[in-house]
Parts: structure tokens; sequence; C-alpha cells
């Protein structure tokens, strides 16, 4: 199979070790959000989370990213001095290149272009998209290039994430293919979540620069539109997704999105990283947002997280099992699964807490079964950091029945917390979480396949045989605790995967 895992399988849950050797590499993240600038999903805690541990290792890694107002409210930023122009069809538009402090041995740069990025919200309101995503992320992804050249950046690999910036890959290897800038230049395009490519009207071909030769089906056109994300796995030298497992279910078309074809096309240059949690934001030892703190040897703090959660949320009965979920509420999270199950699962005799916002069909629902189990249910719309760590803290079981989860970070955290994954076994869940094996004794979590109801609930009911005996629960929980999905291993995959990526002739 074509398929590659860069290291040893994923043995009991543990990267193995590498010597990827960075420092001789330029790196350029380009990407349309990353914390602590911008943020509205977990693409923004992947990118900064990953540039902040090439930062620890001292490598020459540096950021670019649209300034968009909230950047410029909030942090203190210094003009380069050197702008960019991006050709759009009969207009040329400007860009101004800003950058944090230079002191720092890495930098962050921003492109500033009013027009396009000084709104309220990064790709839309509540009301819907921007309709002019398009032309802002066309423009972002020349200007990122363009940056290049202004700064006399010379970047050895230039790592690209989602539609936002997948046609990076492309103009290297058409307009800017003579640059002698980016002779050595690779791309890698990451897919955190195939289910977003960036679709829209063949008009929009009109504004890339490139010929209508590019509007075929054997290139960018899709069904009669431009495909920003197929332009990018068409054209990076190297593509990766956000586990080994989902790597293999999107070359299926049952979760290729369309693009499977595509993909298995790529399928030799196709790896999987599994996303990590930083470990001291998210430690159950020290975390301050908790009422109490614990560890794998001795959990009684965790049992007075789950009293103080149950007192503050009105949960009557402490002792049932409380199962929680902290989750952005939409179809590919399971949100319709659990509403259909909810009846029968409380009347399993546990408590449910859940923390998320997301479809408004989602929200009503959730809100209107907290009124009909009133004391046995707790529905939070909404985000907040606090309530998520007391959620993950608190709750015994952990509630994860994703249609599809490229990597998913829930299920890391809550065993990083001693919170048992009830999961369904997808992607990034399988990666990571060992199904319990009762007889021996094994196992992290709770694991089913059908997505239904009734095998939601037998993975349910299989949590709560484990539940009644409170040493085989606590052995799992300290299990589940000795598991590590760190940022630092991750990174090096990726330092090792920009090492083994080979620039590929134009197609």
């Amino acid at each position: 199979m074509g398929f590659r895992f860069l290291y040893q399988p994923y043995a009991a849950g543990r990267v193995c070790k590498v010597h990827a050797r960075g420092q001789d590499l330029n790196i350029l993240i380009a990407c349309s959000e990353a914390v602590p600038y911008a943020k509205t999903g977990g693409l923004a805690d992947v990118t900064g989370a990953l540039l902040r541990e090439f930062r620890k290792e001292r490598l020459n890694a540096s950021l670019i990213l649209p300034l968009y107002s909230g950047i410029k409210q909030g942090f203190r930023l210094v003009r380069t001095g050197r702008t960019v122009r991006v050709p759009m069809g009969n207009f040329e538009i400007e860009g101004v290149i800003w950058t944090t402090d230079r002191r720092r041995q890495s930098e962050t740069y921003f492109i500033e272009c009013d027009p396009f990025f000084a709104r309220p919200e990064l790709y839309g309101t509540g009301e819907g998209d921007y309709t002019d995503n398009a032309l802002r992320y066309i423009f972002f992804s020349r200007a990122v290039l363009e940056a290049c050249l202004a700064l006399d950046i010379a970047p050895d690999v230039i790592h690209c994430n989602d539609w936002q910036t997948a046609m990076v890959p492309l103009y290297l290897r058409t307009i800017y293919r003579a640059n002698k800038r980016f002779r050595k230049t690779v791309s890698l395009l990451t897919v955190h979540n195939l289910g977003y490519q960036g679709i829209f009207d063949a008009g929009t071909m009109a504004y890339t620069g490139l010929g209508r030769e590019f509007f075929v089906p054997e290139k960018l056109e899709f069904f009669g539109k431009l495909n920003f994300l197929k332009a990018g796995l068409l054209y990076a030298d190297i593509l990766n997704t956000v586990s080994p497992t989902s790597a293999r279910e999107i070359l299926s078309p049952d979760q290729g999105f369309g693009l499977d074809g595509v993909l298995r096309m790529r399928e030799s240059d196709l790896y999987g990283i599994i996303n990590g949690i930083d470990p001291v934001e998210w430690d159950p030892t020290g975390d301050a947002l908790l009422p109490a703190n614990y560890t794998a040897g001795d959990l009684a703090g965790k049992h007075k997280c789950k009293a103080a959660f149950c007192r503050e949320a009105g949960i009557s009965d402490r002792k049932a099992p409380l199962l929680g979920m902290v989750s952005r509420l939409s179809s590919q999270k399971g949100i319709d699964l659990v509403l259909r199950a909810f009846d029968d699962l409380v009347s399993l005799g546990v408590t449910v807490a859940v923390l998320g916002r997301g479809d408004e069909a989602y929200q009503t629902a959730l809100a209107r079964k907290a009124q009909q189990h009133e004391g046995k249910v707790k529905i939070t719309i909404g985000f907040e950091e606090a309530g998520a760590h007391q959620v993950y803290a608190a709750s015994d079981f952990f509630l994860m029945p994703s249609l599809y989860e490229p990597c998913g970070i829930g299920q890391l955290i809550a065993m990083r917390y001693g919170t048992v994954p009830i999961a369904r076994r997808t992607g990034g869940i399988a990666d990571t979480v060992d199904d319990l094996d009762h007889l021996r004794g094994t196992g992290s979590g709770i694991l089913f396949q059908d997505m239904s109801p009734s095998a939601f609930l037998d993975a349910v009911k299989r949590a709560l045989c484990v539940y009644r005996d409170p040493a085989y629960v606590n052995n799992l929980v300290r299990s589940s605790m000795s598991r590590e999905f760190f940022w630092r291993d991750s990174a090096r995959e990726y330092l090792a995967l920009y090492r083994k990526s080979p620039k590929k002739a134009a197609p």
C-alpha cells in the first residue's frame, strides 16, 4: 500500500523518538489563523502550538498571517517598511507587511490589506461566509510568496494549512516556478478537515492569474467550480492529515468528500501526523481552573472536582456516572446521534454535562433536553475556558460519537484528566484510544463503530459495567492518564517530514 508511516506504529499510544535535525531548515508556516493572534477553531491551536515547539528548539521558523482587525487592536506590531503587490484581474492590490518584535529569533509576519481583512470576523458572520472569501485568500496566497521576495526570505519549506493557503503550492509551481528565491523551496499542505475545501464559482478563475487551461477536471475544476483545496492536493510536494487513520479513511469515497480520486493519486506522498496537546495548559496536577488538583496516584481531587461541578450545575445525584462533552455542536461531532439517544441515555441512570456552541437547531434541542431532565442534565451553550477544564476534570466518561474526526483533541485532554472516552472508532480517535478489553484489563477507552443510537448506547452500557467496579475503573483511569500525546512529539514528526519532502516537477 502506498500510504507510509514515518516511524514505527503508535505502540501503547506513544510516539517513537526521532532525531530530525531542523536547525539548517528555514521554515515558513502560512496559515489563516493561529493562536494567540486569531482563532475560530482547532486550526489556530495546531499552528500556534507547532510554532511554539519549533521556537523552543531554537529553529528558524516563522509564521505569516493576514492582519485582521483583532490583531491590530490586540498586539504591538511594527512595520517592516516593505509592501507586496498582487495582480488580481484588472487590478493590482497592495499589502503592507508588519511583524512582531524583530529582536526575536523567529518572527511572525502579517499582511495588511484593509479592504480584505479589516473586518470583525475572520471568515464571515452569523449570516454566512463573506462573499469575497475567494478573493481574500487568492490575495493572501500570492502575498505569502511576494512577502518572501520583499523580505529577502528563501524558505526551505512553506507549510500550508487547509484551503485558505492551499493555492500557495500551486503558485510556487507555476507563476513563481522560475524565481531563484524558491529554487529549493518545497511545500507541505496539511489538511486539518477535508470537509472544508474552499469551493467557489468558476468566475473566480479570472482573479487567480492563471490561464483557463487550469480550469479542467485534471486540475482545479470541481463539478463546474474552482476548488482551492484540490489545487493544494495536486500541487503540494507532500501532504499530510492529522492522524494516520484519517489519512487512510480519506482515500475512500465515503470520507473523501469528492476528492478521494485525487488523494489516491497522491497516496505515496500522503502521511498522517497526530496532533498534540500542551502538557502545561492541560495538567490536572496544577490546573488553576479546577477546585482541586490530582494525580494518577491520588484521584481524591478528581472526586472533589465532580462534587463541586454537580453542586454548581444543579445535578442532584453526585454518585451517578457523569458523562461529559465539550464540542462544537455540529453533525460531524455526532450531536444528532446524542439527541436521538438522549432519553434512553438518561434512563440508564447517568447524568450528562454538555458544553459547546454551534448549529442553532442543536442548541435549541439540547436546551429542551435540559428542561426535560432537570437535575440530571447540564447544558451550557457557548464556550468558556474554565468551564471546559471543569467538565474534563469532573466527568467520569467523555462522549465523542463523531461521524468523522481527522484527529480530535477532546479525547487526548479527557485521558490526560482521567476521564475515560466513549467514542466512535474513526480518524484520530482510532489512533489514540485503545478499546477496553475487560478480560485482559487493557485499554484506555470504550469504542463503538456503527453510527447508530443502539451502538452508542451499547458503548455507554459497557462503561456502566466498568463503573460498578471501583478498583477496575481506577486502573482504567490511571491507564488513560499515562498516555502522552504532546506537541513536542508532533513537532519532531513534522521536522522529519520537512526533511523528507522531495521537490517535484510541475504536473
